[in-house]
């Protein structure tokens, strides 16, 4: 959930629609968003075997967030040297410590 809401914030805190590369190690959230919620979205948000989607409040909230911008979905391996990724994990570990 919580990779899904910094989508989310990030996305809602575009003030116009921007053409917009979202890099994640998640591949929930990179398939969920590529490939799965059309699926979801057909099935009246049932997955393939009819069972209620996981997440679906996220899932929803972050499909109205991509609407009015020009999304590409990236994934990049998790603690693989990618720069970018090793920061964002420094800074969600002391976010999450700072909370703890």
């Amino acid at each position: 959930r919580m990779e899904m809401q910094a989508v989310i914030a990030g996305l809602q805190s575009l003030s116009k629609p921007c053409t917009v590369d979202i890099y994640s190690d998640s591949q929930y959230v990179i398939k969920g968003m590529t490939e799965w919620r059309f699926g979801w979205v057909k099935n009246g948000w049932k997955t393939a075997d009819k069972k209620p989607v996981k997440n679906a409040d996220l899932w929803q909230e972050l499909i109205a967030a991509i609407a009015i911008h020009a999304v590409t979905w990236h994934w990049v391996k998790g603690h693989n040297g990618h720069t970018e990724n090793e920061r964002v994990d420094v800074l969600a570990n002391t976010a999450a410590k700072a909370v703890a």
